[in-house]
Order: C-alpha cells, then structure tokens, then sequence
C-alpha cells in the first residue's frame, strides 16, 4: 500500500517543469508534472500509450500542431507515436499515467532538450 498526494510538498523548476514520480508499481507509473506559468515539454511522442490529467491550472496541450486548452479536471488519453506538446498557460499541475513498460527517463529527457 502507498498514500501519496499530488498536491502536497509541491516544487517548481526554475526554468524547466518539475517532474516527480508518485507511483511506480507493478500496475503502472503515475508521474506528477508541476509546471510554471510558460514552461513547456516540447513536442514529442511515446511508444505506448498515456493519460494525461490537468489537476491544477491550464495547460495548451498540441497535438499533431492542433492545440487544445485542457484545464483543471480535463483528461485526455493519447495512442503511441501521437506528435504532443505542453506549454502551461499559468502555473499548473499534471499527472501523467505510463504503462508500465514505459520509461521514466524518457520523460526526463524531454524536459531537458
């Protein structure tokens, strides 16, 4: 068993998103994603799919080049090898469901280019 809370202990990255993993058992990977007002994850994509809920703020959420402004309760479920982008339209937090065959570091990787 494990409690956590996604709103609690909350950290900002100076000039990047702050990436923090809630969860990560043998059913899945729950990552919690805290965004700055005009931070982004550029355009990328996965190779399995993914959940991706705005908990707090708003996020233009790309995808394919379409944006789309999600907010706060919005979830939306994304299939493999989809082209998304995130820039936070104020300051938020995400969570974001991996399979589990997914890799964290991948995540990393985005924020870091």
């Amino acid at each position: 068993m494990q409690i956590d809370n996604l709103l609690e202990n909350i950290e900002y990255g100076d000039k990047k998103p702050a990436i923090k993993i809630i969860v990560d058992n043998d059913f899945t990977k729950e990552i919690r994603i805290v965004f700055r007002k005009g931070q982004e994850m550029k355009e990328h994509k996965t190779s399995f799919p993914i959940v991706v809920e705005i908990v707090r703020g708003l996020i233009k959420f790309g995808i394919e080049g379409k944006p789309h402004n999600l907010k706060e309760g919005n979830i939306i479920t994304l299939d493999p090898s989809i082209l998304h982008d995130l820039i936070a339209q104020e300051d938020s937090i995400v969570r974001l469901t991996l399979h589990k065959s997914d890799q964290v570091s991948r995540v990393m990787n985005v924020i870091k280019e």
